[in-house]
């Protein structure tokens, strides 16, 4: 009975906690954040649903699926939903920011944005890889036997990330249970500061799964600058203008650029915003980084979009035809 009593007034001390520190904005802060992160959200599953859409349609008229547009229909599907846990989550905090208090709501929303946040992320980083591979341009024996064997080696890299998935699920839901016991302390002590020192150590840590992807990335970049030097200087030797070959180096290189610049800054504001709100106790500290951070699935699928000559070329005839023939209706499939 005791046991009972305590658990129900460490949650209710919990949730009195979140309260205070949700309390203090303004209704029209809280207005201002759902509309921000709200028209994010749905311009991120719009951008993300027109890739996946088009890829669909495209492989049940012509029968055929490219690896690219596989990779290009999984990231797509797994930002839609890793959108959609970011939506609940958004209007969870900025409506009633106590459900969070027992426990069992932020456990499910933790799992699935770190599921899906691994989804998006290795299925950019397999992008990266593809476009690297069959775009650039190398005379050693070894990359030619990576060229020839690209499909296999994107797909080792993707099933070899899910050896990192159980880690990173573990350390999110770790990460979750210490944040809510932080706050089930009823008093600033130094319990509560070592507790806090630990959870933002414990988040530089988490982020450093991020690593691997990064640098796969980077380095996919870096090689894809490199073959681009060299086919310019051939290029120049045999004087022949710039072929297509030279604009598909400059898109692969444009696309894993913006991958990683909006990548860094997903990450960095993630931890920024986790170190403002330990500190300072600031429930815009949680709103900046739902803003901030929905930038990265949301904008990254636009710059797919230009990136890719067919999406492109699609979107192109769809705006075409949504000013010239806005009071008719037309088939979405015959665009296609």
């Amino acid at each position: 009975m005791d046991v009972h009593l305590q658990l129900s007034n460490e949650k209710a001390t919990s949730e009195a906690q979140l309260r205070n520190i949700f309390i203090k904005m303004s209704f029209g802060i809280q207005v201002s954040f759902l509309v921000v992160a709200t028209g994010e959200l749905i311009l991120g599953i719009l951008g993300n649903g027109f890739i996946g859409l088009v890829n669909c349609i495209a492989w049940v008229k012509n029968g055929k699926f490219s690896s690219a547009d596989f990779i290009l229909t999984g990231l797509a599907m797994a930002r839609i939903t890793q959108l959609g846990v970011i939506l609940v989550d958004s209007f969870v905090l900025g409506l009633s920011p106590h459900l969070y208090a027992a426990g069992k709501l932020a456990k499910v929303v933790t799992l699935l944005w770190a599921l899906t946040n691994h989804l998006t992320t290795w299925f950019a980083t397999c992008l990266s890889i593809f476009y690297f591979l069959k775009i650039a341009n190398f005379s050693h024996f070894f990359f030619i036997w990576l060229k020839w064997r690209v499909n296999r080696v994107v797909l080792v890299f993707f099933l070899g990330s899910f050896f990192l998935l159980p880690v990173n699920l573990l350390m999110q839901d770790v990460l979750r249970a210490w944040w809510m016991n932080t706050y089930r302390v009823p008093e600033r002590n130094t319990t509560l500061h070592l507790d806090v020192n630990k959870i933002f150590n414990f988040s530089n840590l988490l982020s450093l799964i991020h690593v691997i992807p990064f640098l796969l990335s980077l380095i996919s970049l870096l090689l894809l600058f490199l073959s681009l030097v060299r086919h310019t200087k051939n290029l120049q030797l045999s004087l022949t203008a710039r072929d297509s070959n030279t604009e598909a180096h400059k898109r692969a290189m444009g696309m894993v650029t913006s991958f990683l610049l909006l990548f860094t800054i997903h990450v960095i504001s993630t931890l920024l915003a986790c170190w403002m709100f330990i500190k300072i106790q600031s429930s815009q500290a949680i709103m900046l980084v739902i803003v901030i951070s929905t930038i990265f699935p949301s904008g990254h699928s636009f710059i797919l979009i230009l990136g890719n000559s067919k999406l492109r070329k699609i979107a192109s005839r769809l705006l075409q035809h949504l000013i010239s023939e806005r009071n008719k209706t037309f088939s979405f499939i015959d665009i296609i």
